[in-house]
């Protein structure tokens, strides 16, 4: 009787992607989804004023929003979008400038209030700033022409 030879099966060298590429695809759909949602910020409507555009800087500006209802938010903190103590914004906002000031970077201080808002709140979030070492405090509003456009 003759011999069969068998052939002898190696495995599968190649890597399916496929299902590599569906979950990166489901990931991406999540990323764009959430992304917006994450840097939406405290609503404020701003004051309509005449105003210059500041000069950009390497450091993203503090910013003490104030909504209608007197209560502080800052940009800077871990949660942007919960409010914040006044005497916790003072101390995170003096940190931030003193480490500012010891890399000779300037940083811009702003207030951003509602318009809604009682200019007692405003004035006290401009006071907390100057207190934790803030130079200058700028107010944010948004431009005439935007007024006029929409």
């Amino acid at each position: 009787m003759a011999k069969i030879k068998k052939k002898r099966e190696r495995p599968i060298s190649e890597i399916n992607v496929v299902p590599y590429i569906d979950v990166m695809l489901v990931l991406l759909v999540i990323f764009m989804i959430t992304a917006p949602m994450l840097s939406q910020g405290v609503t404020v409507d701003l004051p309509k004023a005449a105003s210059q555009t500041l000069a950009p800087t390497d450091r993203e500006p503090i910013i003490v929003s104030v909504n209608a209802e007197g209560t502080y938010f800052l940009n800077i903190s871990s949660t942007p979008a919960d409010p914040i103590e006044p005497q916790a914004l003072a101390v995170r906002v003096a940190a931030e400038l003193e480490l500012a000031k010891q890399t000779n970077q300037k940083m811009n201080v702003l207030v951003k209030g509602d318009q809604g808002v009682a200019y007692g709140k405003v004035v006290q979030a401009m006071a907390l700033l100057k207190q934790a070492g803030a130079e200058q405090v700028g107010l944010l509003t948004d431009s005439e022409q935007e007024k006029t456009e929409g």
